[in-house]
């Protein structure tokens, strides 16, 4: 039948060849075509607002309208295509047979269409084959093309898609790398004084409580490393103490700088022995790094301050005990731990 429809249309048509391509595959029937399709189609009166299918239902037939405007609507964010009179819709239900609907039909106002059948559009084949194969070429070209553009809508949503996940990754990524600029110190990388008071923050909001312990740490002499061997061999000094307190500290702790050459280290679950020890591993990698002849120090000795911590009392309190020792242990020549005195009839 294929054969014998493309040589009539050759010879009814002879003009096709050079005809446009959005003509082909234009959904708006000829006058001819129209014509018989209303000898052979049945007319459905609808009124505003009536469904002729919805998507996802299979059909096994297709509409012409005569009068009025039917709407398709193809969901998510598809284009919504309004039809007018002499155009047509529904065709792959026809030639497939319990093809699903890809859209919801509505009428837009009172309408007017025709509905063909297998048996309606048999008869309009036997009819007049030649009309009826210049008809179906330009429906499978339509749907190709159709095909075509729900591709390309596709691949730019996809796209568009990807670039709202690429932009919201670059986002979030910047707001975090914010929020640790914000509570980190950019020369040691620990914790600054805002990181400090976020992490006691977050001790009160959950289960596990205030931290138990604190060391308050201070170099010696630094002013006098400065001052002789510049600001860049105090940052490396600085530094060395910074990366002595995070080998201490474990996922639960937190060590600070709080400005200058002073830091502490928080401890959350500490007694007197492990608050003790934490304390000798710092004061003994100091010594460690002493010991290394270099041109340049990279290590001063230093003083610590340290307590156990009441969870009922704040901040200022620890800090205000741990600083009273810290004191004690300049007063008597640095380089050393002091205890608070509070903390020394602890067990």
């Amino acid at each position: 039948m294929t054969g014998k429809f493309a040589t009539q249309v050759c010879a009814q048509e002879p003009g096709i060849a050079e005809t446009a391509m959005a003509d082909i595959v234009h959904a708006v029937l000829s006058a001819g075509e129209f014509a018989l399709f209303a000898e052979f189609g049945q007319q459905l009166q609808l009124r505003s607002g009536d469904y002729l299918f919805h998507s996802g239902q299979a059909g096994g037939t297709m509409y012409v309208i005569v009068s009025g405007s039917i709407e398709l609507d193809f969901g998510e964010d598809l284009v919504v295509k309004t039809l007018g009179p002499q155009e047509f819709f529904g065709e792959l239900g026809l030639l497939i047979g319990d093809h699903p609907r890809s859209a919801d039909a509505r009428a837009t106002v009172d309408s007017v269409v025709l509905e063909l059948g297998h048996d309606q559009f048999q008869r309009l084949v036997d009819h007049d084959p030649g009309l009826v194969a210049y008809f179906l070429r330009r429906t499978i070209m339509r749907v190709v093309s159709n095909e075509q553009v729900l591709i390309r809508q596709l691949r730019r949503r996809n796209h568009d898609l990807e670039a709202a996940l690429d932009n919201l990754y670059v986002t979030t990524h910047q707001l975090t790398h914010t929020r640790e600029l914000v509570r980190t110190d950019e020369l040691t990388g620990l914790h600054n004084r805002r990181g400090l008071a976020l992490y006691l923050q977050e001790c009160r909001s959950t289960d596990h409580g205030a931290p138990q312990g604190l060391l308050l740490i201070d170099c010696d002499q630094f002013k006098q490393v400065n001052d002789e061997h510049g600001h860049q061999a105090g940052d490396r000094v600085l530094q060395s103490v910074a990366n002595i307190l995070r080998s201490v500290a474990t996922e639960d702790d937190r060590a600070c700088r709080l400005g200058g050459d002073e830091f502490c280290l928080l401890l959350r679950h500490a007694d007197r022995d492990s608050l003790h020890h934490a304390a000798e591993f710092v004061l003994s990698a100091v010594q460690g790094l002493l010991g290394r002849a270099t041109a340049h120090p990279n290590i001063c000795p230093v003083s610590i301050g340290a307590c156990l911590l009441e969870p009922h009392t704040d901040w200022s309190e620890w800090y205000a005990r741990a600083d009273n020792a810290l004191y004690q242990a300049k007063r008597l020549g640095g380089n050393r731990l002091h205890w608070s005195r509070a903390a020394t009839a602890t067990p």
